[in-house]
């Protein structure tokens, strides 16, 4: 009988310890969780949600260039201060296009990186808020100029009343140069900074020789017709220069679409 107790007993500790040890092994992920990796909480300290809508765009992208997510950029190394660090959790969103490395002319590469679900629909005259951060290096500079930056783009259905048929555009912010370079820029307001243009011949007003404003683009759009519409949401880079880096904190009104290594967050503005 005491043998059987002791048998018992035995069989007791091990799957006591067998549920320490699962214990063990399932808090694990906790720590990731904790320490802001999983994309519940960003460094505001609001609840940020995710959205599985954002990648490539297969369409819009040429050669093989590269727009991953990632952690970091941190630096460079003799950057000591905040701006070391992504504006947003520990991640952004990694752009490599090179400018000479297809058969096509022009040889340089393209990317989109973007969502082609969330915005759909949206109109064109209500944006009101566009922009982000970027990690501008100086060997892009040397590449391209100060002017060599990413682009945030719109693919549109302009709606025009003079052109019914027409149901395609791209809407094109190009930045002015970044402040600084190998360190992350404060916020690049798209509203007041840089300049805008939409391909094809949509708005003669708005080309890339006619440079517009955010708030001229929307004007020339608004002929009487239905009203334009976004198609897509991107950020971008090519086809012209080399370029490496990296971009963060892409604003479209009251949404902050934070890049992190493990998907995209959506934090509210202030």
């Amino acid at each position: 009988m005491s043998t059987h107790f002791g048998v018992t007993r035995g069989r007791a500790l091990v799957v006591a310890a067998l549920a320490v040890m699962v214990s063990s092994a399932i808090a694990v992920p906790g720590s990731a969780v904790a320490d802001g990796d999983d994309g519940r909480e960003g460094n505001d300290g609001n609840q940020a949600r995710h959205s599985d809508h954002w990648g490539v765009i297969a369409r819009n992208t040429i050669g093989s260039p590269v727009a991953e997510l990632r952690n970091g950029p941190f630096g460079s190394f003799d950057v000591a201060d905040p701006s070391a660090a992504p504006p947003y959790g520990r991640g952004s969103l990694g752009i490599a296009v090179a400018d000479n490395s297809t058969s096509l002319n022009p040889p340089s590469e393209k990317v989109d990186f973007g969502n082609e679900v969330d915005f759909f629909g949206d109109p064109v005259r209500g944006l009101r808020q566009v922009g982000f951060h970027v990690f501008q290096t100086g060997e892009n500079v040397s590449y391209g100029g100060a002017g060599n930056m990413p682009n945030i783009r719109f693919e549109i259905d302009p709606n025009l009343a003079a052109l019914p048929a027409d149901d395609y555009s791209t809407m094109v912010w190009v930045p002015d140069a970044s402040p600084v370079t190998n360190r992350w820029s404060d916020f690049i307001d798209a509203t007041s900074s840089g300049y805008w243009y939409l391909t094809g011949n949509e708005a003669p007003a708005c080309n890339q020789a006619a440079r517009c404003s955010l708030q001229q683009l929307q004007a020339a759009l608004n002929d009487g017709g239905p009203g334009a519409t976004i198609l897509t949401a991107a950020v971008g880079k090519g086809r012209d220069h080399m370029w490496i880096g990296a971009v963060d904190g892409l604003r479209v009104n009251q949404n902050i679409f934070d890049f992190e290594a493990r998907g995209v967050r959506t934090h509210q503005a202030d």
